[in-house]
């Protein structure tokens, strides 16, 4: 059974930083994209980051040039690490994850960790 553990959430105050990590397992496809979306109460669950290997990275323009994405293949592992946070990064993030396997495509999702920025 595919599992995304994430992890590193917390409080910070403005113009700080936190790591996230999302650690996934069980999966016997392959990974063709993991990603961070964020979600805050009320409102739909946004893109913030996305890896789909190699230098392939994409992000909300909300977090550009103070968020970075980043993979470990062994074990697949997803960072992300935020810099410069603002009170509006206040969410629950959650790890994305999209495999291949046969021909078809799987969508995993881990259950979110908060991230509360004080001002």
């Amino acid at each position: 059974q595919v599992q995304l553990v994430e992890s590193g959430g917390g409080l910070v105050q403005a113009g700080g930083s936190l790591r996230l990590s999302c650690v996934a397992s069980g999966s016997s496809g392959t990974i063709l994209i993991m990603g961070w979306y964020r979600q805050i109460a009320g409102k739909q669950r946004e893109l913030v980051a996305t890896h789909s290997g190699g230098n392939n990275t994409a992000y909300a323009d909300s977090v550009k040039g103070r968020f970075t994405i980043s993979r470990d293949n062994v074990p697949n592992t997803v960072y992300l690490q935020m810099n410069g946070l603002r009170p509006e990064d206040t969410a629950v993030y959650f790890c994305r994850m999209t495999t291949r396997t046969w021909g078809r495509l799987n969508e995993y999702w881990g259950q979110g960790t908060q991230v509360t920025v004080s001002s």
